[in-house]
């Protein structure tokens, strides 16, 4: 299952990614916005980075304005690797190479069809391990994470 969450400046896009995961047949969760009424990210990104991190869903996707502030709340929950995306690769990459379990998106500076191609890569790009996984390990051995 894929945790999804917005605030009122991320929000038609995560109504868009919902469209996008049922057409790959993918279950989600929202855990709001719900409309694009002024909302406070922090509110919705923790609870669908929490979702990640007790492994209620497998992986999340928050989306706010600039993806900056989806990103810093989801890294705060312990377990949780996001990674804010602004290109396919870096979507890819952060799969591939960092196990990313969190895609943050901006919307405001990220075109609905870039979006849409991370989010596709971002699902289907397993984790390479070997190295990666050594890398991955000494980021859960830091404090708080």
């Amino acid at each position: 299952m894929i945790a999804l969450a917005s605030d009122h400046a991320g929000f038609a896009y995560k109504e868009k990614i919902k469209k996008l995961l049922d057409e790959l047949r993918l279950e989600y969760k929202d855990f709001g916005a719900y409309n694009d009424e002024p909302s406070d990210y922090p509110d919705f990104a923790y609870a669908a980075a929490k979702s990640v991190s007790t492994g209620e869903c497998q992986r999340g996707i928050v989306v706010c304005g600039s993806g900056i502030g989806v990103d810093i709340v989801a890294n705060k929950v312990n377990g949780v690797r996001s990674a804010l995306c602004m290109t396919v690769e870096m979507a890819e990459l952060s799969r591939r190479h960092n196990d990313a379990n969190v895609l943050s998106i901006g919307e405001r500076l990220t075109d609905w069809n870039t979006a849409d191609k991370m989010v596709r890569i971002w699902l289907s790009t397993p984790f390479e391990g070997g190295r990666h996984k050594r890398r991955v390990d000494k980021i859960h051995s830091l404090s708080g994470c």
